[in-house]
């Protein structure tokens, strides 16, 4: 969807944690990146209550608008579910939840980044 849609934007709702030590998606590819808006607030992992006020207008910046697909992501999908539907309440009619997140679930071994989700497809992404 992010390489079919030129308006097409991912949010990364992850904690700022998660960014510096496991990666970021990497779409310079597509001449954009990802905004990275924390659902929970690291360390207390507090609810964000500006998480719709901060998504609504980085997404504004970006060019897009109610009717943009929104791709939501997360370490496996559950914050970013219920981001998503934070934003569609808000008035994003295209807000999507990436199942597998980042990470994906745990693999037999008890790893995640090997059975599912962003990495584990081979999709582009970066560690700073």
């Amino acid at each position: 969807m992010l390489s079919q849609d030129p308006k097409a934007q991912l949010v990364d709702v992850r904690t700022i944690a998660e960014w510096n030590f496991v990666g970021l998606p990497d779409l310079s590819e597509l001449q954009r990146r990802a905004h990275c808006i924390e659902w929970q607030r690291y360390p207390a992992m507090q609810p964000n209550s500006n998480f719709v006020a901060d998504t609504t207008e980085a997404l504004q910046a970006a060019g897009a608008d109610p009717k943009t697909p929104i791709l939501f992501l997360c370490r496996s999908g559950a914050r970013s579910r219920a981001a998503a539907m934070a934003m569609t309440r808000a008035g994003f009619e295209k807000a999507f939840n990436i199942a597998g997140g980042f990470e994906g679930d745990l693999n037999g071994e008890g790893h995640r980044g090997h059975t599912n989700g962003w990495k584990a497809a081979g999709l582009p992404w970066r560690q700073t």
